[in-house]
């Protein structure tokens, strides 16, 4: 470079711009020197191959980011066709559940869990124990004792059926009875003329009669 053709003036913003290009290799190559002295290379890796890993880490991680934002584009059009179509978050939710029991159904833990299970069902519902219990207990409900307990309980709740059916029918008949005695008839007169005694007359001139209607006399007093 001419250095006539450089810009000698300390207050040219244009200053220190003019720059040999061997000083950028150096600074490059004093870089690189840098972040190998940080990061050593491991034992049999070469520099050349360094530099081939840091390249197509670098590719994949650009390729990684494009990934994530097609992803977003895709779930972001995904909700708004779920908005379109009337799919709420709860009918969502109900899917996605049923959808996870299906799965869980069908799973090889699932599936071995049940057929263990119906193995140990059968290991049990045929051993001996429980055939000889299953045994005893019908030979128990098929007894003559069996038999006649059911039979005494039955009895006994009929009877007392019976017994209460008929205390209810003679406590009604006794209160009819009652009723109707002249003892009854009698107190009630007498509570009706109290009331005709008290009350008097209505407004319209007519008298409260009697709920028997009838009118005291000296045979038959108020009180």
């Amino acid at each position: 470079m001419d250095p006539a053709s450089q810009d000698i003036n300390l207050n040219s913003p244009n200053k220190g711009n003019s720059m040999d290009p061997s000083d950028n290799m150096a600074d490059d190559q004093a870089e690189g020197a840098a972040a190998n002295s940080a990061h050593p290379l491991p034992p049999g890796l070469t520099e050349e191959e360094a530099e081939e890993l840091r390249l197509e880490l670098t590719k994949v991680e650009e390729e990684i980011n494009t990934l994530r934002q097609v992803l977003s584009a895709k779930e972001r059009h995904a909700s708004e066709l779920k908005r379109k179509l009337g799919l709420s978050p709860l009918n969502e939710l109900k899917q996605n559940i049923t959808k996870s029991w299906q799965d869980v159904q069908t799973s090889q833990a699932y599936v071995r869990t049940t057929e263990k299970l119906g193995e140990w069902n059968e290991r049990v519902t045929g051993s001996d124990l429980y055939l000889s219990a299953s045994a005893t207990l019908d030979d128990i409900t098929h007894s003559e004792a069996y038999k006649k307990t059911q039979e005494t309980l039955s009895e006994a709740g009929q009877k007392t059926s019976a017994a209460l059916n008929t205390l209810g029918t003679a406590i009604s008949r006794r209160l009819g009875d009652m009723r109707n005695s002249p003892t009854f008839k009698s107190f009630e007169d007498k509570v009706g003329n109290l009331k005709h005694k008290v009350v008097g007359p209505r407004g319209n001139g007519d008298a409260v009669s009697s709920p028997t209607d009838t009118t005291p006399t000296h045979e038959n007093p108020p009180f």
